[in-house]
């Protein structure tokens, strides 16, 4: 239960809010000492590891499936190439649409504002990523997957109906399940050196990253009017389903000699892919559930996209 107290005091389940200027400057405090060169900080040029992963097994669509029991190591291997590729390839998508609600986010704000000039950090931070997990896919050989054509639409359609906070909370939806993953990927000895280098710069910057979205997505949610909350609510709902969905790019299941349609049925019926999507979605839906955004066809929507219980 959300509740606006007065103007210049903002509380809502989880507490009172802080002042918005105050956050921007601390998060600014620290990309200052923590921001990364891709480009510098990472190994480039060292050549792959045989025998090691792209991804962690346990994290991969089709583990612990039928068809996972019958493949050898070699070609689950090749399934994590492919679907760490598949996954930068998605990031990037989500990366870019993400920058545009954000320039849209302090297009009317004030542009001397700490808030403002957080948010164009973000955006800096937010290009060098693409282009990192642009390079990690050409480094891998596997080919970019991009989204399929009615998902690439609907983000279009997104992008332009999108309130204020429902933007804050497709950001929030797209950085911390693949946060979750990527904090399991990183200090895996399993994984490719670079795969893991990738992801430590990937979390450490995106920390930032979901507190700023964190902290305007509570106050969007006590200060928008009723009408807007509501249609966050439907839109998050709506923007759950599509991402679980993108989640899986059948092309992989074909690139490494699998039947697409028995790939894709088997990861539907899994019950391990299943609880690994929950968990990685479940701090984020605690914290929805907290300040009201899991409420009606919202909460239903999040239900069928498979990321809630």
């Amino acid at each position: 239960m959300t509740t606006v107290t007065d103007r210049a005091e903002l509380r809502d389940a989880l507490g009172l809010l802080k002042d918005r200027e105050q956050i921007a400057e601390r998060l600014l405090e620290s990309s200052a000492k923590h921001s990364f060169d891709p480009d510098k900080e990472l190994d480039w040029d060292a050549p792959v590891i045989e025998g090691k992963y792209y991804w962690p097994p346990e994290l991969l669509s089709l583990y612990d499936t039928p068809i996972w029991k019958k493949m050898g190591e070699e070609q689950r291997i090749d399934l994590s190439r492919h679907e760490a590729a598949a996954l930068g390839s998605l990031g990037i998508w989500f990366e870019i649409i993400l920058m545009q609600l954000l320039v849209r986010h302090i297009y009317d704000k004030s542009l001397t504002s700490s808030h403002v000039r957080y948010a164009l950090t973000e955006i800096a931070d937010e290009c060098r990523h693409s282009m990192m997990f642009a390079r990690m896919i050409q480094k891998g050989g596997a080919p970019a997957y991009p989204v399929s054509r009615v998902n690439h639409n609907l983000a279009r359609v997104l992008k332009t109906v999108s309130t204020t906070p429902g933007s804050f909370a497709c950001t929030l939806l797209g950085e911390e399940i693949l946060d979750w993953m990527q904090r399991l990927t990183f200090p895996d000895e399993r994984v490719q050196p670079l795969v893991r280098g990738v992801t430590r710069i990937h979390v450490i910057e995106e920390a930032r990253h979901v507190r700023y979205a964190r902290e305007e997505l509570r106050r969007q949610m006590l200060t928008a009017p009723r009408w807007e909350q509501e249609l966050t609510r439907i839109s998050c709902g709506e923007a759950a389903r599509v991402f679980s969905l993108a989640f899986v790019n059948p092309a992989v299941y074909e690139n490494i000699g699998l039947d697409r349609r028995e790939a894709v049925a088997q990861v539907k019926a899994s019950g391990h892919r299943r609880e690994v999507m929950q968990t990685g979605a479940k701090r984020l839906t605690d914290f929805l559930d907290d300040i009201g955004v899991m409420r009606g066809i919202g909460r239903k929507l999040w239900k069928s996209s498979g990321l809630l219980a």
